[in-house]
């Protein structure tokens, strides 16, 4: 994400995880896990909205990590349709609250990672440990039924975007009754549009 960026590598069950760390200039306030798009068409840890995500969070003083999921980069295993992502979203989370214990925790994602970080999040909360907030960039209703979500989740949705439709996005948070940010004449890529998301993120966590 920048020339600061720390790789590193974690034990997973599918073998070794390809995982990135970069640092805001003073002591973190918070941990913030950005996970990326579907392996299968191109996401990587390095696509342009998970960076934008980090760098927005970076900017108000959180501890940024992410990691490509399995068969990308040097991620070794197959794609899991998201269960062993999860497992191992699950292995950075712990490894990240031991390197900076007692921080709030921000769960981001985008696209397929959305499912990936809304499946932790549900598994945190049936362990009673929830982090604080979830931020979900074209969550992937309509696609791979992400699960329920806590009522403060920041959902952002391009109104142009043909891949997660807006439609499918409103049907999903409507019942949870969770508010969806809507950026008018933006695709899935957020193209021209991602000073929107960095925007989102510093006049939330900045408050």
């Amino acid at each position: 994400m920048n020339r600061h960026t720390q790789i590193f590598f974690l034990a997973g069950a599918a073998g070794q995880i390809e995982c990135a760390l970069d640092l805001p200039e003073s002591a973190p306030r918070g941990i913030a896990l950005i996970a990326h798009p579907h392996p299968l068409y191109g996401g990587t840890m390095d696509n342009k909205v998970v960076a934008t995500l980090g760098r927005a969070f970076i900017g108000v003083g959180f501890a940024v990590a992410r990691m490509n999921f399995r068969g990308v980069g040097q991620t070794q295993g197959q794609h899991d349709q998201g269960r062993g992502e999860t497992d191992d979203m699950a292995l950075l989370l712990t490894y990240m609250k031991q390197q900076y214990p007692g921080l709030p925790v921000v769960l981001g994602g985008f696209s397929f990672g959305t499912f990936v970080q809304a499946s932790l999040q549900q598994r945190l909360t049936a362990q009673g440990e929830p982090v604080e907030r979830l931020i979900l960039v074209s969550a992937t209703a309509g696609k791979w039924s992400p699960p329920p979500v806590p009522s403060n989740t920041i959902l952002v949705q391009g109104d142009m975007d043909d891949t997660i439709l807006l439609k499918d996005v409103l049907d999903w948070a409507r019942p949870q009754d969770i508010p969806v940010i809507v950026v008018p004449g933006c695709d899935h890529l957020f193209n021209r549009k991602l000073h929107h998301l960095r925007q989102i993120v510093t006049d939330t966590w900045r408050a």
